[in-house]
């Protein structure tokens, strides 16, 4: 019995980078985590030619971000409501749903690239 390609990787792998399984795949991953990282982290040649460090440091960054968002939601109110109209604060708290919504799925692709780059290799389900 053949064990099946995966074609896009696994659920949440970003569409831009070739499933593991794939030739050239890190090269594309590395562009892709440069793209979700701090534009100085270009800049920096250790961090361009390991993918794994690459992989690791974006995590943290995205974490980050996940912190600031939860941060900014909870003092929203306390911080905005004497200087914003008050028609705001629902679009306020729309705009945060979203972006945390958009960072968990970046958190998710970025471990799922971390895991590939250690080597993990994923299967596909029936």
């Amino acid at each position: 019995m053949f064990e099946p390609r995966l074609r896009h990787g696994p659920p949440g792998w970003p569409q831009e980078v070739p499933p593991p399984d794939a030739g050239e795949w890190q090269a594309a991953a590395v562009t892709w985590l440069l793209d979700q990282a701090p534009p100085e982290f270009r800049s920096y040649a250790v961090v361009r030619h390991h993918p794994l460090l690459l992989a690791w440091l974006v995590a943290h960054h995205v974490r980050a971000q996940q912190e600031a968002l939860r941060a900014a939601r909870s003092t929203a109110r306390r911080d905005l409501s004497q200087e914003l109209p008050p028609e705001v604060a629902p679009r306020l708290f729309d705009v945060l749903d979203r972006e945390e919504l958009r960072l968990r799925r970046l958190a998710r692709a970025v471990d799922l690239l971390e895991q590939a780059v250690r080597g993990r290799r994923f299967v596909p389900r029936m």
